[in-house]
């Protein structure tokens, strides 16, 4: 990873609230997750061939740090949540948790404390936390330069590791976004530019509204895609508003056109719906990296796993290595 960066101390934050906190010393991380305690990754019972499940077939994962078969799941958005239902969902799924994004701005809606303490929390698990795409946001004030520097200064100083930059609502050149792919890691952060086919995408916006609108052509994402990951990003999202989202009929031949030029590990696909993931699954193997929300992690895991699976996918997810 060509820029990783230390986590905020959360003793920091929460002395500057008027409370008191004790926690581990700092570590460095990147969108390729590392390795965490045992003690925080317990064995799975799956994974236990003597006193578990590990008698029986299942695919095996890929340890952290991921390159392939990363998933990255949903803060609150839908519905709300904080630390203790986080925890929940890391004591018992970490392994397989790589990311967590904050969608549609909703961290700023969060008190700094409850914020910081989700943030330290994915950490203690290795998991790294994404803005998601609030910068459309931000792009669209008076003085953007200054305003940028600001948001970018916040964001590390509250413990994010990737800035996601999108623009599914806004008309950005090229070259804009090569600046602010710059200035997101000359800020020690981790940019994740986020391509699509649609125009208007991002706010759950009707299937008739954005065919009204037109769809560009993939091609514009090969070629985008491949200047940016040559500008040293890690990892490109996909949008999934245009293709698989709202759309009459599924583009696939968008999703084909996408990874015949750009490589598997440098992207993630939007697919918090389940018969989407299952298509991701049963097209592109095990190591398809993907995007879902928070309460899909069990069962998507259990389809990466080849456990369990809908009727064109159980008992057929396979794999061929130790």
């Amino acid at each position: 990873m060509s820029s990783v960066r230390p986590i905020v101390n959360l003793r920091t934050h929460l002395s500057r609230l008027g409370c008191s906190f004790s926690i581990a010393s700092p570590s460095r991380r990147g969108l390729a997750t590392a390795r965490i305690p045992s003690e925080t990754s317990p064995q799975t019972l799956l994974q236990d061939k003597k006193h578990g499940f590990g008698f029986l077939r299942s695919n095996p994962r890929p340890a952290k740090p991921r390159k392939l078969g990363v998933t990255e799941i949903r803060g609150p958005y839908y519905s709300a949540y904080g630390k203790r239902h986080l925890q929940d969902v890391l004591e018992t799924m970490s392994y397989h948790v790589d990311g967590l994004k904050f969608a549609g701005g909703s961290f700023s809606l969060l008190p700094e404390r409850a914020l910081v303490e989700m943030i330290e929390l994915a950490h203690e698990y290795d998991v790294y936390v994404s803005t998601g795409g609030f910068i459309e946001h931000v792009l669209t004030h008076a003085d953007v330069i200054n305003v940028v520097d600001k948001y970018l200064k916040k964001c590390k100083d509250l413990g994010f590791d990737v800035v996601e930059l999108s623009s599914g609502f806004l008309s950005f050149p090229p070259d804009d976004w090569l600046r602010l792919i710059d200035k997101v890691h000359n800020n020690g952060l981790i940019a994740k530019p986020e391509l699509g086919i649609q125009f208007g995408a991002g706010g759950d916006t009707s299937a008739a509204e954005l065919e009204a609108t037109g769809q560009s052509d993939p091609f514009r994402v090969v070629s985008l895609g491949k200047k940016f990951l040559d500008a040293g990003v890690e990892r490109l999202m996909i949008e999934s508003e245009g293709i698989t989202e709202n759309v009459k009929t599924w583009r696939t031949d968008a999703i084909q056109e996408i990874l015949k030029d750009l490589p598997m590990e440098r992207v993630m696909f939007e697919a918090a719906d389940p018969k989407v993931f299952n298509w991701y699954i049963r097209e592109f193997g095990t190591d398809v990296n993907l995007f879902v929300d928070h309460s899909q992690i069990v069962q998507l895991s259990c389809l990466r796993s080849g456990i369990w699976g809908m009727a064109d996918t159980f008992g057929k997810v396979v794999s061929y290595r130790q």
